[in-house]
């Protein structure tokens, strides 16, 4: 069977996309690891519209709901995409577990995946005292000395998920200010257990069986400090999942796939994409959603042709 769309991913984009898709009658398969995207990392969400306050967890739930509420929709969750081609103009998609799926249409929005440091000592404690989720993570840090390592809305909300738990945070930028969104900054800063570092190059992650310090450059005088601390949450954005496409796909230095901003239209004639992974220049759930079902209105129009 050769559907008329396939949407990869089950992040907001993903969601909303296969709920347009179901409204306009798509002969639709999605394809999702899991849902909720990077959402579901998320404490508390405040600026979903609509909702005063969700976890990202129940807000992952309930999208998903929402979805398989649907008619017309086929859903494979727990589905790794391994490959996608394309032969004769058809779409081939190739999951983990060898499956292979046809369609005229993609729809990419997997996301992006979190950034590292890479910097020695990051991969060898990741998982004893490195962390990139603090809502998974920070109870394990009760009364524990802990350093955020990014000061955007990914860090700042890190620093303040481990608020209820660490007994002092710092929080290390290499910028000259803080970059996340004010009324976040505010929050934090009125915190006597938060000390902000900036102009600070983390250098090395050091311990021994577990965390116990880190060292960074001091970029004002050029000195080499420590910092003796028990966890280290790695807080400085993401990276786009787009390996998955880049061979078919133009991507941007940053491995964002470039698309046409009105229509969501990658450079590949068939396939479009939505959320974290394009080069949209706000990477927010409410964009991510719009995005999504952009790009299948657009999809609709194409097909009909």
């Amino acid at each position: 069977m050769i559907y008329d769309l396939i949407v990869v991913g089950g992040g907001p984009a993903g969601v909303a996309a296969g709920i347009y898709a179901s409204r306009k009658k798509i002969k639709t398969l999605l394809l999702a690891k899991n849902f909720g995207g990077q959402s579901i990392a998320a404490g508390e969400i405040n600026n979903f519209i609509g909702v005063k306050s969700i976890s990202g967890v129940k807000l992952a739930e309930s999208m998903e709901d929402h979805l398989r509420a649907q008619e017309g929709v086929e859903i494979k969750s727990g589905v790794f995409v391994s490959n996608i081609e394309k032969n004769n103009g058809v779409f081939i998609a190739t999951t983990d577990n060898n499956e292979k799926f046809e369609s005229k249409t993609l729809l990419i929005a997997v996301g992006s995946h979190y950034r590292r440091l890479n910097i020695p000592g990051e991969k060898e404690f990741e998982g004893k005292g490195v962390s990139y989720c603090s809502i998974c993570d920070a109870p394990i840090f009760k009364n524990k000395i802990t350093a955020v390592i990014g000061s955007g809305n990914a860090g700042l909300a890190t620093v303040i998920d481990s608020l209820l738990y660490a007994s002092k945070i710092y929080l290390i930028e290499y910028a000259e200010s803080l970059k996340g969104d004010m009324i976040l900054q505010e929050k934090i800063r009125k915190e006597s257990k938060v000390e902000i570092i900036t102009m600070a190059a983390v250098q090395e992650i050091i311990g021994n069986n577990f965390v116990s310090g880190l060292k960074y450059k001091d970029l004002r005088s050029g000195d080499i400090k420590e910092l003796k601390l028990e966890g280290v949450f790695v807080s400085i954005g993401y990276e786009p999942n787009s390996d998955l496409v880049k061979d078919l796909v133009n991507l941007d230095k940053h491995k964002q796939i470039i698309i046409n901003h009105q229509t969501q239209q990658t450079s590949q004639e068939g396939i479009w994409a939505a959320g974290d992974i394009t080069d949209v220049l706000y990477k927010q759930i409410n964009i991510a959603i719009g995005d999504g079902i952009k790009a299948v209105l657009n999809i609709y129009d194409y097909l009909k042709k």
